[in-house]
């Protein structure tokens, strides 16, 4: 599977009205400096100490507004 990982600060850039809202980031852990990642079908996941925790999704045309804010393309981590 490929995602592209960012901060939280660049998943509030990206993100819609209709999806997670500021209060459900924040209950999720989210802050400016968390980092997560997405995939190509829109899971969010948040990155736990001891793993990735999927806390939500994104909707609609999300692939290009998150290789627009962060720069990146799709990448399958590492085995």
């Amino acid at each position: 599977m490929q995602y592209i990982e960012m901060t939280g600060k660049q998943l509030v850039a990206v993100m819609e009205q209709d999806e997670l809202n500021a209060f459900q980031l924040q209950s999720s852990g989210v802050e400016d400096d968390t980092i997560v990642r997405v995939n190509r079908q829109g899971d969010l996941e948040i990155r736990r100490r001891e793993g990735w925790e999927v806390v939500g999704g994104l909707l609609g045309d999300f692939d290009k507004r998150v290789v627009q804010a962060t720069g990146l393309d799709w990448a399958a981590p590492l085995d």
